[in-house]
């Protein structure tokens, strides 16, 4: 099995963009799933759902294939209880994590070695009533950052703080049940802070997260979320997935 060098500090991640998908390509894509993850696909209701789960997952295998030379199909997963995927692999083997999200016409998948990984993607074309929402999910300070927003900015400036919040409830696997007034965002510079006033949670250290934001398309952000030692020593590379790359299937 061979794997690739100089990985401990490496964040690799690939997004794809479901609209470029050609017709003809889909079963294609589906190929490189394993059978229950095919039977899942085709239990979806909606088109759209079926496309995001197929997409995000055939690039999350691909991308493992680059890091550790193997098959697409031949990677397996674990579930943790809130729905966390890990990667199973030999104990010979560098502890591989992953995090994946979707949203309208995009996915997009993070890789890692060891380190607690998480990102989000949202779609700038939602139109909730993302004010009222801000009420509920963020802290007086990120409140007040929207409130200080022009106003052709509130919506940008609500996703990269709600995906930024994403990234870090997936990247520590404990969904919800983490408060999200315990923790709030500032962006000149982007950093994490920490509060609790409940004697039941931890504060988490803001010195070993690496944060970061980007624009995958004109119409999606992202936010990425990495626990390290020493975040300042990782190396973070966002691109399009190679899709035609993904196809070529060995002879």
């Amino acid at each position: 099995m061979q794997i690739l060098e100089n990985i401990p500090h490496r964040v690799e991640g690939w997004w794809l963009d479901i609209d470029t998908i050609s017709q003809a390509q889909w079963p294609q894509l589906e190929m490189l799933l394993e059978q229950a993850e095919r039977d899942r696909a085709q239990r979806f209701h909606f088109v759209h759902d079926k496309k995001s789960y197929i997409a995000a997952h055939a690039i999350t295998r691909s991308l493992l294939s680059t890091w550790i030379d193997g098959c697409p199909t031949d990677w397996r997963f674990s579930i943790s209880a809130l729905g966390k995927p890990e990667v199973i692999l030999p104990k010979c083997v560098p502890r591989l994590r992953i995090n994946l999200a979707h949203t309208r016409g995009m996915v997009v998948v993070a890789l890692t070695v060891d380190h607690d990984i998480g990102v989000d993607i949202e779609w700038l074309g939602r139109k909730s009533s993302f004010l009222d929402l801000a009420k509920t999910v963020f802290t007086s300070e990120e409140q007040a950052l929207l409130a200080a927003a022009p106003p052709e900015e509130k919506k940008a400036l609500f996703l990269t703080l709600w995906t930024l919040k994403e990234a870090y409830i997936k990247a520590i696997g404990k969904g919800l049940s983490l408060p999200l007034d315990s923790f709030h965002y500032s962006l000149d510079p982007l950093a994490i802070h920490f509060k609790s006033t409940r004697p039941d949670i931890a504060l988490d250290d803001p010195k070993l997260w690496h944060l970061d934001h980007f624009y995958p398309g004109a119409d999606h952000i992202a936010a990425l979320a990495v626990h390290h030692p020493k975040p300042e020593n990782i190396s973070v590379s966002f691109k399009a997935a190679p899709l035609q790359a993904m196809l070529v299937q060995p002879p």
